[in-house]
């Protein structure tokens, strides 16, 4: 059983693990810094958003599929073929002589990422009872927002000093000591399932491939290559539609689903998913803006604005620290959730009050509020999921809250980007009228400021951006520049307040979605954390039963563990 392994074995295995996460989470931050050179020499602009979408598409809809192959088949093969497919996907990358090559790869590599993902927190559930998983799963969130300091950084220092290449590459020695630690050390955990009875749910694998895929395009591309109510939008949402409905019907009715609708009956459960899904919807959808309103607003430097999130993230790898002790030392996790989303929800909610007359010392304070409690709760609801269901069910249900979290995030970023270009558009059509304006229509007749948006705005307002326009003033007879730069200067502040306006709408409306999951907290039941993995969850209070047609709980999981290979 699990206590023939060692502590020490037991922690050089999440040190190999944690190696696995740094690769996934790392890449999200580190090829963002290198984009602009990346296009640059591959001439690929217009296809620069699908780097990044290939690889959330594939590391989204493994997911799920991953999480419940590794519930029958065990985990250790998996995170190592993940680290393999994720290694290759990076050399492949950073090889990549066009665009359309780097796409492929990327999402190549987006199917170890979302492999990393699914087992990861997995994992620390196979070796670690629920008592003792809140100090690793604290530290694990805390890997996050390491990735997410060094990340820019590390980017920007291999783009400028070696080549783009490198924030590929750099993944492969990572990847390899990740490798050597898991194949070694870790050991092969399986269920004691009579291979006949073994199920794959190709299937409703399948539907919801096809039922995700066409919902996330169609959060990409909405209000920015589509229009939200174009045949395109409305083709893709429909076509969603009636795959998720079939891969539900299928679910229903498949003996191993890949997404059990058992699990819906479940109290904790449900009331986790539906938290984890808004926080995500409120929380990164407008994480995003912080630089933006830093830069355009209160004006810090393109470069500093790539790092004005460091105070929130080491706020929150404090706060993810600090839940996943007191969770494990109290054996409590319902009190952590309510003080952490009530401490993000008013967080946002001062983000909301920001004005352009907001410093830059006011914003780090409600960043670190923010950061503090997003970083409180991150350790919370996979423990307290984990916690109410049997062993057999650790992969489905710790993949299950990963989808939502990505779903979240996903539908947060698009819903707010249109809420922002939306306000921002009703604002600036009402400059039309502005001096400025007038005469930069004149000067440039390819102007419209009815055409503006959040990233054009951004561009108009940057460092080459403005100097474009004074070039263009310069360029004037010498009796009106003074004139034409005195209304650029005040054009500039009327953008401003209406950007700040427009952002601190969508801050606002993230305000009340975390509401909504702070009230659902109070909803949220408590058990005991299980000290063994043998200890049985409490169906009566979870609201679940979990044999099948009698209802019974099974008196312990049969485990077998393979040591090392």
């Amino acid at each position: 059983m699990l206590s023939q392994i060692s502590n020490s074995q037991k922690v050089l295995v999440m040190v190999g693990v944690m190696l696995g996460l740094l690769l996934a989470a790392l890449d999200q931050t580190i090829v963002a810094t290198a984009m602009p050179k990346i296009v640059q020499e591959l001439k690929g602009l217009e296809h620069l958003s699908w780097v990044f979408t290939a690889y959330m598409l594939t590391s989204t809809i493994t997911v799920p599929i991953y999480g419940k192959l590794s519930d029958i088949y065990g985990r250790k093969w998996f995170f190592l073929g993940a680290i393999v497919v994720f290694m290759l996907g990076s050399a492949l990358s950073g090889l990549s002589q066009n665009m359309t090559q780097l796409i492929l790869f990327r999402g190549f590599q987006g199917i170890g990422g979302g492999a990393l993902f699914a087992n990861a927190f997995t994992i620390i559930a196979d070796l670690f009872p629920p008592a003792q998983r809140g100090k690793w799963q604290g530290i694990f969130g805390g890997v996050f927002g390491l990735a997410s300091v060094i990340g820019p950084t590390l980017g920007g220092y291999l783009t400028d000093h070696v080549s783009w290449r490198w924030n590929f590459y750099i993944n492969i020695p990572i990847g390899i000591l990740a490798l050597i630690v898991i194949y070694f050390l870790m050991p092969h955990i399986k269920h004691h399932i009579d291979p006949k009875e073994r199920s794959i749910d190709y299937s409703g694998a399948v539907t919801l491939v096809l039922g995700l895929v066409p919902f996330l395009l169609a959060l990409v591309w909405g209000g920015n290559q589509y229009a939200w109510k174009s045949i395109q939008e409305i083709s893709l949402f429909i076509l969603s539609i009636v795959f998720i409905s079939a891969f539900i019907f299928i679910e229903g009715k498949a003996k191993e689903p890949i997404l059990p609708l058992s699990l819906f009956r479940n109290n904790i459960f449900l009331i986790s998913v539906i938290i984890i899904f808004l926080t995500g919807l409120g929380m990164f959808g407008t994480i995003l803006y912080i630089p933006l309103f830093a830069q355009n607003v209160i004006g810090v430097s393109a470069t500093n604005s790539g790092v004005i999130l460091t105070p929130m993230t080491l706020a929150l790898i404090v706060g993810s620290i600090a839940s996943g002790q007191l969770i494990s030392r109290t054996g409590r996790y319902k009190f952590m959730a309510i003080i952490g989303l009530g401490i993000v929800t008013a967080g946002i909610y001062l983000l909301s009050t920001m004005t352009a007359q907001t410093t830059e010392t006011e914003l780090v304070l409600r960043m670190i509020t923010v950061g503090l409690g997003l970083g409180l709760t991150m350790p919370i609801f996979t423990i307290a999921v984990q916690n109410s269901f049997e062993y057999s069910k650790l992969g489905v249900v710790t993949s299950s809250t990963q989808l939502f979290r990505s779903l979240g995030g996903t539908v947060g970023v698009a819903v707010m980007g249109s809420i922002l270009n939306n306000g921002l558009a009703n604002k600036i059509s009402d400059l039309a009228s502005d001096p400025f304006i007038q005469n930069l229509s004149r000067i440039n007749p390819n102007f419209n400021v009815h055409n503006i948006d959040a990233n054009k705005l951004q561009g108009l307002m940057s460092g080459p951006g403005k100097d474009q326009v004074q070039k263009m003033i310069s360029a004037l007879p010498p009796f009106i520049q003074s004139q034409a730069l005195q209304g650029f200067t005040d054009f500039t502040i009327k953008i401003k307040g209406a950007l700040a306006d427009s952002i601190g709408h969508v801050f606002f409306i993230s305000t009340f979605l975390l509401v909504l999951a702070f009230v659902l907290a109070f909803f949220l039941k408590e058990i005991p954390l299980r000290k063994s993995h043998s200890d049985r969850p409490f169906a009566e209070e979870v609201g679940i039963q979990y044999g099948e047609e009698q209802g019974e709980i099974p008196e312990k999981e049969e485990i077998e563990i393979f040591n090392a290979k």
